[in-house]
């Protein structure tokens, strides 16, 4: 008896996933344009915490934390710029979009 429903179980563990149909199964979410540079922001971020505890615990000189943090805050304007520019450029381009189907 146990066989036999253990047997049932696996038959239907193979069987079940072939009646699903695809309309059943939710679209996959649109990645949004600017989450790796939103990751490469929140590691800069990260990155500038970690260098103020680092410098406040001794273990860097003046000279190299200034040095660090003006790069890192050189990389963080780039990537803030960019993601401007690419939230503009969809900004814009659903606006084209908005027209163009009112007209």
């Amino acid at each position: 008896m146990v066989i036999a429903i253990g047997i049932l179980l696996v038959i239907f563990a193979f069987v079940a996933p072939l009646l699903i149909r695809a309309s059943d199964i939710p679209p996959p979410e649109l990645p949004s344009p600017t989450q790796h540079l939103e990751d490469r922001k929140a590691a800069i971020y990260e990155n500038l915490r970690d260098l103020q505890g680092e410098y406040r615990m001794g273990k860097l000189s003046d000279d190299d934390y200034q040095q660090i943090k003006l790069d890192l805050q050189k990389q963080l304007a780039g990537v803030l710029a960019e993601i401007e520019k690419i939230e503009s450029e969809l900004e814009l381009s659903d606006a084209n979009a908005e027209t163009s189907t009112s007209a």
